[in-house]
């Protein structure tokens, strides 16, 4: 069984802890040991949250061997910094758990990297490439062919066609619609509900239908 701790304590982090409850209701055996969270937020250490303590602030992590690690940080607000905190850990990559609700229907040639988070009524189709420090929240749907680079984050309800490329770091809102084929560039963060039909650039803010540019980041 492994030992395991979450990054971040609200939110996706309660989700996550629902992930690995239902992963271990699965199995014949459990397959993870939750320990709890860690979060800077002083008015939260010591708090519990779905049953589980947050044990102290991240700095924690480096004196707790053996342990496995994921990030459930990412908003529209703190995305940008979830590779910073992902490198506060010190973890060697094999620290790093990749959790899968038994929910989630992933193709054979599909591949998720270290880390990486795939939520419940999700679909994975054939050929996906999902990179390391992934988070896919519930009911999304990622189309044959289709890559999302490294510590990127797709929120409920998301739909990626065929072939699209999604950046590393991006925020891809709510119930979002991609069209096939198309790029999405490092850092980039899609509005809730938008429909995107065309290439988006670095860092660019976009929302709408079709979705267009608000500013740059």
């Amino acid at each position: 069984m492994n030992r395991l701790v979450i990054i971040g304590s609200v939110g996706n982090c309660i989700d996550i802890v629902d992930a690995v409850r239902a992963i271990n209701a699965a199995a014949p055996k459990p397959a993870f040991e939750l320990l709890g969270y860690l979060d800077d937020a002083p008015e939260r250490i010591g708090q519990q949250y779905s049953g589980l303590m947050v044990l102290g602030p991240l700095s924690l992590a480096h004196t707790m061997p053996g342990v496995q690690f994921v990030c459930g940080i990412g908003s529209p607000r703190s995305f940008k910094d979830k590779e910073s905190i992902v490198a506060r850990v010190h973890s060697q990559p094999d620290q790093f758990a990749t959790v899968v609700h038994p929910a989630a229907v992933i193709s054979p040639s599909a591949t998720i990297g270290q880390g990486s988070v795939i939520l419940g009524n999700t679909t994975i189709c054939a050929d996906v490439r999902i990179g390391d420090h992934v988070m896919i929240l519930p009911n999304c749907v990622m189309g044959h062919d289709s890559i999302v680079e490294d510590y990127a984050i797709m929120a409920a309800g998301v739909t990626v066609s065929g072939g699209v490329a999604i950046g590393r770091g991006c925020y891809v809102g709510a119930g979002s619609c991609l069209r096939e084929t198309i790029r999405i560039g490092d850092g980039t963060l899609v509005g809730i509900g938008s429909v995107v039909i065309r290439d988006v650039p670095v860092g660019a803010v976009v929302a709408g239908s079709p979705a267009r540019p608000l500013n740059s980041r």
